[in-house]
């Protein structure tokens, strides 16, 4: 499966759509907003308060999030401005996602988001220019020099491809059973999701320095972990409930049991030493805060949360279920076929409800600020 090619949150406005479905991503841009807003202003006293701001959003999605972190951040820059005299700059903004990536709707909410801003702060469509950027940020997107302000949210933990090896051998799968690291999973399974993930973010490291001013602010939050063992529960638990789905289906012979061993997540939750480290060796960027938080798996979602994003009464565990299959559905489609996947979800999320029903785990999420060195 080329993961570049086929992976894309659902699109469109129904029932199972991103935009939707996006609860616990909204949450976490909540979250990190103190963190952003800190980054930007001092950013702003490095850059000696420019005239012209480049900003880019990578992984920006679609739905009501997209554009969410795109009117923050123009708002804390004008908020700035405003309160030293100074005239609002002119904003350059980047929207970067995969080619796949339903930029129709981000377009369509682009009125909105000019007004607002006209009536909130003055600034109008001459002043804020939007554009789109498709391509993977696993490589350079952005001319040299070109950005002050580059953010991504819930989109890092997505590796650029399954790591080499998982799915090399159909006859003797390396990770039976399982479509991501388990505490059954043989060390290769590990040793190749960690490789991956370093080979990746190095990449992505490498990609920015090159296209953000000395100064800029770089402000990033992905789903992570607490412990250095990539086996817990908190690493990627939904996942392993996720493979008993499918393993159910297996065993009433609606799904062949090689297609999901040769099925492999590619995803990544790091721990906060893994991305010191890789930050460290790679050289660019200097680290101002690295925090870790934790998010309820349906982002805490209270009846009238669910009712503003389209949810209707159901449990925890469907909530759950939507959440993700908002976000995995084009993988899981491209690979299993989509006749599967309302019997799929619905049984992950009976699954998802009696693990609530017994634990409290929850997601770690990790929002870091840098700021790029020095040329």
């Amino acid at each position: 499966m080329e993961t570049m090619q086929v992976f894309h949150m659902n699109k469109g406005n129904g029932d199972t759509s991103y935009a939707k479905n996006s609860i616990v991503q909204n949450k976490i841009i909540s979250i990190g907003k103190p963190v952003m807003e800190e980054a930007i202003l001092e950013m702003l006293c490095n850059q000696n308060m420019p005239q012209g701001i480049g900003i880019a959003d990578l992984g920006c999605s679609s739905g009501p999030n997209a554009l969410l972190v795109i009117c923050d951040i123009l708002r804390i820059i004008s908020s700035k401005y405003e309160d030293l005299g100074c005239a609002t700059p002119e904003f350059r903004v980047s929207l970067n996602d995969l080619p796949c990536n339903d930029f129709n709707c981000i377009f369509g909410l682009l009125p909105e988001l000019y007004n607002k801003l006209k009536k909130e702060n003055g600034v109008g469509f001459g002043a804020c220019f939007v554009s789109g950027t498709p391509g993977s940020f696993y490589g350079r997107l952005f001319p040299s020099k070109s950005l002050h302000c580059i953010h991504s949210s819930s989109s890092l933990h997505w590796l650029s491809q399954i790591p080499p090896g998982l799915e090399s051998n159909v006859r003797n799968p390396m990770n039976k059973g399982k479509i991501y690291i388990s505490k059954s999973s043989p060390s290769f399974v590990l040793e190749a999701y960690s490789e991956q993930y370093r080979k990746d973010f190095s990449t992505f490291l490498k990609s920015r320095s090159q296209e953000i001013v000395a100064g800029g602010c770089m402000v990033l939050s992905f789903m992570g972990r607490r412990s250095s063992d990539p086996t817990t529960d908190e690493s990627g638990y939904q996942w392993e409930l996720l493979a008993k789905a499918l393993m159910s289906m297996v065993a009433e012979g609606l799904i062949e049991e090689e297609k999901v061993d040769s099925f492999n997540a590619p995803y990544y939750a790091p721990c906060s030493e893994e991305i010191k480290m890789e930050v460290q060796e790679e050289g660019s960027f200097i680290i101002d805060r690295l925090e870790a938080f934790e998010i309820d798996w349906d982002g805490g979602s209270s009846p009238n949360d669910q009712m503003n994003v389209g949810f209707v009464a159901v449990s925890r565990g469907q909530r759950v279920a939507k959440t993700i299959r908002a976000v995995v559905e084009s993988m899981l489609e491209a690979h299993f076929g989509s006749q599967i996947m309302d019997e799929l979800f619905k049984r992950y999320g009976d699954m998802v409800d009696n693990y609530l029903a017994k634990t409290t785990t929850k997601y770690i999420n990790l929002v870091i600020s840098m700021f790029r060195k020095d040329y």
